[in-house]
């Protein structure tokens, strides 16, 4: 009666609530009631600090109107008792694309597309995306909501996540409504990414092009506020969305600090999605201030039973395995803002069981609780409608039968906006322990252990108990060993058991109960001991190196005072080869060089028989980076600084070949290419770290069959140029336009002077601006080159805009013109003996470094190839051989004669005080094929020692053999595994067009 007079109420007021305009047809009979709900008894987590215990929680109308204890319930309410179980704020994603249907129009696959395709006023590039609103294209999808909800989710952003400036997001609720109730917040935040997409548009086509584009966008979109002669949707949307919550799609540990930096220039803070990776350099991550969106998807263990397969499974995928859990821990330890998100999990059923072990690994179930629910609604400004349970607040929350970080716990219902959606139906667990079951006027022990049932008959016997539970129902099945009779039975839940009845062999109805009598003694020993089997399996883990690979280290080494006694130095400089002296280095650099220097302080290394070099610099490489090529035209905006990989092995063997620093360049898919970066191999230091401080910037131009692509197959025959006389044309109108666009700056900065409030201000073009530095001696050129003709054409055409060619790269027909180059000014950086690889270096030979090196130019040996680099100094004795060249000049052109041509031998390339100390010490002959770098110095600090290296190869096989047990332990253990993979490893050559990031 209570029931019905309770309904009638609800229906009263279901009516009263109705009166008034419907703003949305609706077919059918609409439930207009204010569905008031009384939850008590309750585990009340409001948020994921607070905690009440038997708290009552009431809704209505789709909000929270109160929570709290002892507090009053209205007659009208609905009252659901909780017996216990737990209510927390419903989970929050804030990276997803559900219900996004949008797809790009257009963007068909088609060779050398120059020009976008996109229909309409909008960017120049089809990789701006910026006009997209993810809520006019957002559709409500019931089947991927009841995906979402199951895993705890109440509210997700949903954006376009194809381009690289992908438009505004959508925060949408996770109920069955239509679309107009579903939108809780129409325009949420901007999202960007570095992957252009579907875009069929030829630039950019590398990482590298990709934040140039970002950075020439934002330069543009602030120029296009004062434009007024014309339209760009694009650039429109991009300013009015500036003042929502900025999303950086940015990938890996390296992407986090490249959007970082990207932001910093633009003066922009962004909320960044990141891959799971962050605890491999979280000093680095911490340093950028920005809050992260992490993943929790974990690696599966590899199976490793096959020797030969295991072999091909890296030191870096093995520790990953084992850490990837504590990732959010380690997060939170250095105090960095993170919502989690269910992004990238297959299948998304992992999400609970993963974030379990995140919390197993040591992230606290409050920071847990928080990074889903508060952290999510703040980042995207909805922290005063949902993430907390509070009066006022949404009424979007999860109950669960236990505490949402046990493994056994369960979501049971998931209501959204005050609608219950049931997502599992409770299953009663069996409590371990003794058990008295009646049936009839027969008593029985029973045990119940690891939800298994036996019968105890006496010590030594037992009867095995069949059982199944659906929701409270229970069935029970066993079979007396001796007489063959079955019995069945089947009952429903009580508080102190189970009760039912069932039939005995007979078919005889029995009325029966299972009730519980005391705790297994044995029960709390097996706790105790799960509990020491975790903290040893705790004091098993891997600790986090620098680089994240193999010869990585946990601590790095340092500068110190070094004191090398007694060696041979080839100091390059007017006093030769000096036998038997002391080089004393400090702070980084070369302090003093004689005989019987006394330091106290210092590190003695014993240098008897050996001998000491500059370090050695290649002019030309395409180790540590992430790509190499962009294929616009003019390439010049571009930054190779952008995409350094510090993890990159080959920057280990360089060191082991005794090289120190690197011009990484641009390849040679294009005219004019990419502005390098000149690194120093600094091993386990960051990618700014590595860059040399005021370094000369430098940029990488190139002449021949690569930069027409007329070479590169029949569907690429629309780029401009497609001849070797438009590439001359492609330099010409390059400086030209740049010449140009300093008049119109020079212009609009002398009016300016006079009338500030009457100009307005040119377009920035970060193309012109490279191409201006270049005329006016800012910047300088290493040119890719092989055939005469077209050197003496750059040359002019550098004199016709009154600069010069710095390097001439490869020059492989150097020798016919060395003259002119010398008469010009140019210097060279070439091979020693490689000829014949395509049809333009086939007059090639040997004894070009050596002609023109007698004819006055600067030459240098480089390598253009990560083996190569390891043996520049074998590369150079070869014009010992091949050209006559005395000793130390042949080293000259792997230290000295780079350094000059980098604009460095002020600092490096030959042994003097005052310069830093980039040292090699050899154990025989540098020139030597058998002598090999014992320790690689660098400012003071030993990156590559010898003995060093052999205690790190033994660490690494220990290290794997750890893992490796560890990953059968977990197969053996039911885990899932996956099979091994070979980790691509990228040996980058000037035509490669592959990323490898």
């Amino acid at each position: 009666m209570k029931k019905i007079i309770l309904l009638l109420a609800l229906g009263i007021l279901g009516c009263q609530s109705a009166i008034g305009q419907e703003n949305f047809p609706y077919n059918g009979v609409k439930d207009d009631r204010d569905k008031p709900y009384a939850f008590i008894n309750a585990m009340v987590h409001t948020d994921h600090a607070t905690l009440l215990d038997s708290a009552t929680l009431l809704i209505k109308d789709g909000k929270v109107v109160n929570v709290g204890k002892d507090i009053s319930i209205p007659g009208h309410y609905f009252v659901i008792d909780c017996g216990g179980k737990h209510i927390y704020p419903s989970f929050i994603d804030l990276n997803t694309s559900y219900g996004f249907s949008w797809k790009s129009e257009g963007q068909k696959a088609r060779a050398s597309q120059v020009v976008p395709l996109t229909p309409g006023a909008y960017n120049a590039n089809d990789a701006i995306k910026s006009y997209i609103n993810a809520s006019e294209h957002f559709v409500t999808n019931k089947s991927q909501a009841a995906g979402f909800r199951k895993w705890g989710f109440g509210t997700v952003l949903s954006y376009n996540p194809d381009g690289i400036a992908r438009g505004s997001s959508t925060v949408v609720l996770l109920g069955d409504e239509n679309e107009n109730e579903s939108i809780l917040l129409e325009k949420a935040a901007a999202h960007y990414s570095f992957d252009k997409g579907t875009s069929k548009q030829s630039y950019p086509s590398s990482l590298m092009g990709s934040v140039a584009l970002l950075r020439q966008t934002y330069m543009d979109a602030r120029w296009f506020k004062q434009a007024t002669e014309f339209t760009d949707l694009s650039l429109q949307s991009w300013n009015t969305s500036q003042g929502l919550p900025q999303v950086f799609d940015a990938g890996n540990k390296y992407g986090i600090l490249r959007a970082d930096k990207l932001g910093d220039e633009f003066g922009v803070q962004y909320i960044i999605n990141t891959k799971g990776d962050e605890y491999q350099n979280i000093e680095d991550v911490k340093k950028t201030n920005a809050a992260l969106i992490v993943p929790v998807v974990f690696p599966k263990a590899y199976d490793v039973d096959d020797p030969l397969d295991a072999v091909h499974v890296s030191l870096k995928q093995m520790k990953h395995w084992e850490l990837a859990p504590h990732n959010l821990r380690i997060i939170n330890e250095n105090n960095v803002q993170f919502a989690v998100t269910s992004k990238g999990l297959k299948p998304k059923d992992d999400f609970l069981k993963n974030l379990r072990k995140s919390v197993d690994a040591g992230l606290s179930k409050e920071a847990a609780l928080k990074s889903l629910t508060l952290t999510p609604a703040r980042l995207v400004r909805i922290d005063n409608i949902v993430g907390t349970l509070k009066a006022g607040y949404l009424a979007n929350f999860i109950v669960t039968s236990s505490d949402i970080f046990e493994d056994k716990a369960t979501i049971l219902e998931n209501w959204v906006k005050g609608n219950k959606y049931e997502v599992s139906e409770e299953k009663p667990e069996i409590d371990e322990g003794m058990y008295d079951l009646s049936i009839g006027d027969n008593t029985f022990k029973v045990e119940a252990k690891k939800s298994k049932f036996k019968i105890v008959v006496n010590d030594s016997t037992n009867i095995g108990i069949k059982h199944s539970i659906d929701k409270n129902l229970i069935t029970i099945n066993f079979q007396d060993k001796e007489t063959k009779k079955s019995t069945r039975l089947s009952g429903w839940k009580i508080d102190t058991g189970w009760k039912g009845s069932g039939q005995d062999s007979t078919g005889q109805w029995l009325d029966w109960a299972l009730l519980f009598e005391s705790v297994l003694e044995e029960v709390e020993a097996d706790t105790t001991e799960v509990k020491e089997e975790k903290e040893e399996k705790s004091e098993e883990l891997g600790k986090v190196i620098f680089p994240f690979s193999a010869y990585g280290q946990e601590v790095l080494p340092g500068k110190q005072t070094l004191l090398i006694k007694n060696i041979t130095a080839w100091t390059n400089e007017s006093e030769g080869i000096l036998e038997n002296v002391d080089v004393l280095v400090q702070d980084g650099k070369i302090i003093k060089i004689g005989k019987g220097i006394v330091e106290s302080n210092a590190l003695e290394i014993d240098g008897t028989g050996k001998h000491l070099t500059p370090g050695i610099l290649d002019e030309h490489s395409h180790i540590a980076l992430f790509s190499v090529n962009d294929v616009a035209t003019n390439s010049g905006m571009v930054r190779m600084k952008d995409v350094i990989n510090p993890e990159d092995i080959n920057i280990y063997r360089q060191l082991a070949g005794g090289v120190t620093a690197s011009q990484l360049l641009h390849g040679s898919a294009n005219p004019i290419g990419g502005q390098s970066a000149i690194v120093k191999l600094k091993w386990g230091r960051s990618a700014g770290e590595m860059l040399i401080d005021g370094a000369d910037p430098f940029i990488k131009f190139a002449l021949g069959e690569n930069v027409k692509q007329t070479n590169w197959g029949d569907n690429q025959r629309t780029r401009f140029p497609q001849t070797r006389m438009g590439v001359e044309q492609v330099y010409i109108n390059a400086f030209t336009n740049a010449l140009e666009y300093e008049k119109e700056w020079n212009a609009y900065r002398s009016l300016k002077s006079k009338d500030k409030d009457k100009t307005t201000e040119p377009r920035r073009d970060l193309v012109n601006e490279a191409m201006l530095e270049i005329i006016r001696k800012n910047r300088f050129i290493t040119c890719h080159s092989y055939v005469q003709s077209e050197i003496n054409m750059l040359m002019k055409v550098a004199e016709k805009f009154n600069f010069n060619v710095n390097t001439f790269t490869h020059i492989l027909e150097g020798y016919k013109v060395a003259d002119k180059m010398k008469a010009h000014g140019v210097g060279a950086s070439t091979f020693a003996d490689w000829w014949a690889y395509k049809w333009e270096v086939r007059y090639a030979i040997p004894y070009n470094a050596a002609l023109m090196h007698n004819e006055g130019v600067t030459v240098a040996i480089n390598s253009d190839d990560g083996e190569m680099g390891r043996r520049l100094n074998q590369e150079a004795a070869k014009a010992v051989k091949y050209g006559g060249l005395s000793e130390e000049d042949a080293l000259k052109l792997v230290t000295l004669n780079p350094a000059k041509l980098l604009h460095l031998d002020d600092r490096v390339g030959s042994i003097k005080a005052g310069k830093d100390a980039d040292l090699v010490i050899w154990n025989d002959h540098p020139l030597s094929i058998y002598s090999k770098p014992e320790k690689t110095i660098i400012e003071g600090v030993i990156y590559y020692d010898i003995e060093k290296d052999a205690q790190l190869r033994e660490n690494i096989n220990e290290e794997r053999q750890r893992l490796i047990g560890k990953m059968k332990n977990s197969k053996s253990n039911g885990e899932a595994t996956q099979s091994p993979k070979k980790e691509k490893m990228y040996d980058f050559h000037c035509d490669d067009m592959e990323s490898g990031y």
